[in-house]
């Protein structure tokens, strides 16, 4: 047998491309089975409009589509294509939207696929049907085109077939056999199949084949309207099915296509229509097929007057047939790949447009079989990422229809996502509403960017005004009280950070083998460390505790670390993992009069000497037991002080009547970026993710290869030999010129990397922004110029980190 037994169910344009991939790589036990027949099965892959638009604000997002164009131009069936290479052109008819363009041509850049602007001269000659009038501008990607879906799909199955692969049509899944927590089968209306693996590929059907082994899926089927004209006289005697690049008009919701001497209209303007997957109906039960519902004319009204005015062409022609299609969305609008956590073999490719189709089925191959996908970072798509609210059933419907609402919307970085809103909040959250906190959401808490009670402190500062796009979700406030921490003392809520408690005999053992640093040392011992997949890429940089012999707290990124850990217990049941953030709170107390603030409060030691740099104890604070470690991501003395969420308020009372006499401050998310930014400190799933190496990303130092085996290790020896980029620490002396993040990195005219963070340093009186960049141009000194909607900016390579180089501030 060539590798274990693999049951894919759904053989739309993710499943073939599954088989097709892991087939390749020389598994060919597998069996692909779809309800309906093939290759066009009924889902959304028969009836997709094929629209493949690279741009994506996720890197990882146009790699998917990068791949998948490219793997698609290498197929066809019987000599058609699945492919037309047609390219693609966004039109702007706003300002807004022109900007928006130059914001995504930066993106492309960055993500190195050939783009260009266009005048609205340009625009006309790309596609003559356009109002010339109409338009300011536009974004042309040459390599974008139109996927033959139901070809590809022919095409894949024909290839995974020759190597073995089994596909059957017209089988329906009707259970999932499990014993002892892992997969062992499929039940289909025609028998049963033995496998060791499962994936579900089932698109819209996903909800209703996940549940059937206890797993929830955050997806929701929406009908999203499609409809063609007949014959546009300015078309006529046109006999290849398309000549022009696909054309998106954001502005009004709308995409267009060639269809011969007609044209595709796709509209995202309508009411969203959610659909839940059990009420979808099957393949014999549908008229047309189960993906389609009937087209709602009233709905498409406004889309078709907005296209009459576009294209006045289209005057002359009618619409003749439409759909209302159904299509995946999920809350945060990425795809949802990667095992259960509760069923082990139980895998899912859900949520997965054509666009990416072939790229993921690389990735899910290529972590099936190697243990890990090295082609592409997927920590934004793995299907553990989200928290336990982010599952319920109100939530996903609320924010699934929101991202269908702003498919084509201008979103800023730091844009709030709507209801449902709050969701969790601190024991802070009523002191932190009376001091006029503007909130943004982390992981569903509610933070705070600035407080308005700090306004005051803006008078007689130095705070200059960035540019109008970052000055959005931005106050004068975030300055002063950046400042104000470096001067005094702040009060920063912490609680969104997730924390794990890690316990029992064989926890010291088990965190060695996870992390790359030094774990199993004294009791009140805290660590810097990170966790590496096997091919020696960041899995999440992590904090740990040592509080008592066999009890470990982690400081961790998210719900992955999480599922990361569970996922390595050791099956002895030596060692237990639980998330205790609902049930505790954090304050981080910073500045240089934080030893001022805390020591009267309690009768603990907290000098220099009671207390080091990177050590934690327990004390009381006032009257409530605390967890004192001492570290800081804002570069100051200070501890991180933990307690119960039921005791929080008081903890928060409590440091506050002690700062405030002293002109201390609260202070927000705004402030911290500013100042870890000036620290140097790295944010993972932003400055680096699973693509990325300790040295590559300038957190060597938390490695130590002189300790025990640890996951990763091998691979990262090999790694460690051959840097060829680095993240890099780059100042900006004009202080509008404040970036954002994503942005394009150009040595002369040559495009050489991207920007992950970026704030202005309140304190240096600087710009700052990391970068990825080729290893020869991390120099101090070298120039370089960023990328920013239709500016250069001058950017000049810094030695890091920018702020108290000698860390005198935080040993003090």
């Amino acid at each position: 047998m060539a590798g274990p037994r693999v049951v894919i169910i759904g053989a739309g344009v993710v499943g073939a491309a599954l088989a097709d991939e892991i087939s390749a790589r020389g598994w060919t036990e597998v069996t692909v089975v779809d309800q309906g027949p093939l290759p066009a099965t009924g889902g959304s892959s028969s009836h997709a409009p094929g629209l493949v638009f690279q741009t994506n604000a996720s890197k990882t997002m146009t790699e998917l589509a990068r791949y998948t164009v490219e793997k698609f131009r290498s197929l066809d069936v019987d000599g058609k294509p699945c492919f037309l290479q047609v390219g693609g052109l966004e039109v702007a008819t706003s300002p807004e939207r022109l900007a928006e363009l130059r914001r995504r041509h930066g993106w492309i850049t960055s993500w190195g696929v050939e783009g260009r602007l266009l005048t609205p001269d340009e625009c006309v000659e790309q596609h003559p049907l356009l109002d010339r009038d109409r338009i300011l501008g536009g974004l042309l990607i040459p390599t974008d085109g139109l996927a033959k879906a139901v070809l590809a799909v022919e095409a894949q199955i024909r290839r995974a077939t020759e190597r073995g692969v089994r596909f059957l049509a017209r089988h329906e899944v009707l259970d999932i056999k499990q014993s002892e927590g892992r997969v062992t089968g499929v039940v289909t209306d025609h028998g049963e199949l033995d496998a060791d693996i499962v994936v579900c590929c089932a698109g819209i059907w996903g909800p209703r084949i996940a549940r059937m082994v206890g797993m929830n899926l955050p997806l929701t089927p929406l009908a999203h309207q499609l409809a063609w004209t007949g014959p546009v006289p300015a078309l006529a005697g046109q006999t290849e099915e398309a000549i022009r690049p696909i054309l998106r008009h954001q502005d009004a919701d709308l995409y267009y296509r060639d269809r011969y001497d007609g044209l595709g209209i796709g509209y995202y303007g309508h009411r969203p229509m959610p659909v839940s997957a059990d009420d979808i109906l099957s393949v014999d039960e549908a008229e047309e097929m189960p993906s389609v519902l009937k087209f709602t004319e009233e709905d498409f009204e406004p889309a078709w007057a907005e296209t009459q005015s576009l294209l006045p062409a289209t005057q002359e022609a009618k619409v003749e047939e439409g759909i209302n299609g159904l299509f995946s969305f999920t809350t945060d609008g990425y795809p949802l790949l990667g095992e259960s956590p509760q069923v082990k073999g139980f895998w899912v490719a859900e949520a997965v447009w054509v666009t990416h189709s072939a790229g993921v089925g690389r990735a899910v191959a290529e972590w099936l079989v190697d243990g890990y996908c090295s082609s592409f970072d997927l920590h934004e798509c793995d299907v553990n990422r989200f928290e336990p609210h982010q599952l319920s059933p109100e939530y996903v419907l609320a924010r699934d229809c929101r991202n269908f609402e702003e498919v084509y919307d201008i979103l800023h970085p730091l844009q709030p996502s709507g209801d449902p809103r709050p969701i969790r909040t601190s024991p802070f959250y009523a002191r932190q509403q009376d001091h006029g906190a503007f909130f943004l959401e982390a992981n569903g808490w509610e933070r705070p960017q600035w407080y308005d009670a700090n306004a005051p402190l803006v008078e007689g500062r130095k705070i200059p005004t960035p540019n109008d796009w970052a000055a959005r979700y931005w106050s004068p406030i975030v300055g002063a009280e950046a400042q104000a921490t470096r001067e005094t003392v702040a009060l920063y809520d912490m609680t969104a950070l997730k924390r794990l408690e890690v316990t029992g005999p064989g926890a010291a053992a088990f965190l060695e083998r996870l992390c790359t640093g030094k774990i199993d040392k004294s009791v009140g011992s805290v660590t810097y460390t990170l966790l590496l997949d096997h091919d020696g890429g960041i899995r999440s940089d992590v904090t740990v505790a040592r509080l008592a012999r066999d009890r470990f707290q982690v400081g961790a990124n998210g719900n992955l670390d999480l599922d990361w850990f569970t996922r390595h217990l050791p099956a002895a049941g030596t060692v237990q993992v639980r998330d205790i953030t609902a049930g505790t709170c954090c304050i981080g107390l910073w500045g240089p009069l934080a030893r001022t603030v805390l020591q009267p409060l309690t009768d603990e030691d907290f000098s220099n000497e009671g207390l080091k740099y990177f050590r934690a104890k327990h004390a009381y604070i006032g009257s409530v037991p605390v967890t004192a470690m001492r570290l800081s991501y804002v570069g100051e003395l200070g501890w991180e002080l933990y307690t119960t969420a039921d005791q929080g308020l008081k903890l928060w009372d409590t440091l506050w009547a002690a700062a405030e006499p002293l002109g201390g401050v609260i202070a927000g998310r705004g402030a911290f970026n500013s100042l870890r930014l000036e620290k140097g400190y790295r944010s993972f799933g932003t400055d680096m993710t699973y693509e990325h190496d300790p040295y590559e990303a300038g957190v060597g130092f938390a490695v130590k290869p002189d300790k025990g085996d640890f996951i990763g290790k091998a691979a990262l020896e090999l790694r460690k030999a051959d840097v060829r980029r680095r993240l890099t620490c780059l100042t900006i002396d004009d202080p509008q010129a404040v970036v954002l993040g994503k942005e394009p990195v150009y040595a002369g005219e040559r495009p050489v990397g991207y920007v992950t963070s970026a704030a202005y340093g309140y304190t240096i009186g600087n710009g700052i922004a990391y970068a990825w960049l080729p290893a020869e141009l991390a120099t101090p000194g070298t120039t370089v110029h960023i990328g920013y909607f239709d500016q250069r900016i001058e950017a000049v390579v810094a030695e890091e980190p920018l702020f108290d180089p000698t860390m005198s501030r935080l040993r003090g």
